[in-house]
């Protein structure tokens, strides 16, 4: 194998910064992943560690980067309300260069390719709008154009994007941050709700088909409690994740050193 451990990172919005609090207990452990696979924020947070921020950078790259700004509104003519190109610019302080090349570990990042139908792995070139392209919800933030394609949000093809691990780490954990809260049947009476919940089912069921890849996964029940942009309560939803991965850092350390 190239690589000793790997870890898989899903999207979940806020919920994604749950992945940071379990990167933060690994190292305070002495426990350092060699690669990283991530959709949506759980892309985001793995090239930010990738990077070597430590978590008060992962936070204060959520606060500053934040989307939700009159500046981020895109113009009628795109189809979705914030405009993901007027966001790439926040990249640049957290990053030592645009470039997948510079990072300290390796990352694999994925999107949906809108017009193709298919899946995009990124792991080389340039690296912010392979970023913004895994995080770009639709209908929420428009497509993102790489090379004249359209992408959009990674979670919409594969939300657990274990495959690029798969034959290359002798050890793959996986953090699941998108889990499938209860609903009444009262809160399902818009097309919009309806619509979102459909996806979101489709998302949890497809991801959990895959859940066996992995040695072992981390899936916090408690992040059903936080909503999708739960931008108020970012430093709980990291320290439940930090919480959730002590929590089974004998079962970790013992799946590592069995692989040594």
């Amino acid at each position: 194998m190239e690589h000793r451990l790997g870890i898989v990172l899903s999207g979940g919005g806020s919920r994604g910064l749950a992945h940071a609090g379990v990167l933060q207990a690994l190292a305070e452990a002495g426990i350092h992943p060699d690669c990283v696979a991530g959709t949506s924020s759980g892309a985001l947070v793995g090239a930010l560690w990738a990077a070597g921020c430590g978590t008060e950078r992962v936070l204060e790259f959520f606060e500053t980067a934040s989307p939700f700004r009159i500046s981020r509104i895109a113009p009628l003519r795109k189809p979705g309300w914030i405009d993901t190109g007027k966001i790439e610019a926040d990249f640049r302080p957290f990053f030592p260069a645009d470039s997948f090349e510079a990072l300290d570990r390796r990352l694999f990042v994925a999107a949906t390719d809108l017009a193709a139908a298919r899946l995009e792995i990124f792991s080389s070139g340039p690296l912010f709008r392979p970023l913004l392209a895994s995080s770009s919800i639709p209908m929420l933030f428009t497509p993102t154009v790489i090379g004249g394609r359209l992408f959009a949000d990674g979670g919409i093809l594969d939300n657990f994007p274990v495959e690029p691990l798969l034959g290359l780490c002798d050890v793959i954990l996986g953090v699941y941050a998108s889990p499938l809260t209860q609903v009444e049947a009262s809160g399902l009476r818009s097309s919009l709700a309806v619509s979102q919940r459909a996806f979101e089912i489709g998302m949890f069921h497809a991801s959990r088909r895959k859940f066996h890849q992995v040695e072992l996964l981390i899936a916090p029940p408690r992040l059903r409690d936080y909503a999708l942009f739960d931008i108020r309560r970012h430093r709980e939803i990291l320290e439940l994740g930090h919480a959730a991965a002590l929590a089974r850092m004998d079962e970790i350390r013992a799946l590592v050193e069995r692989r040594r």
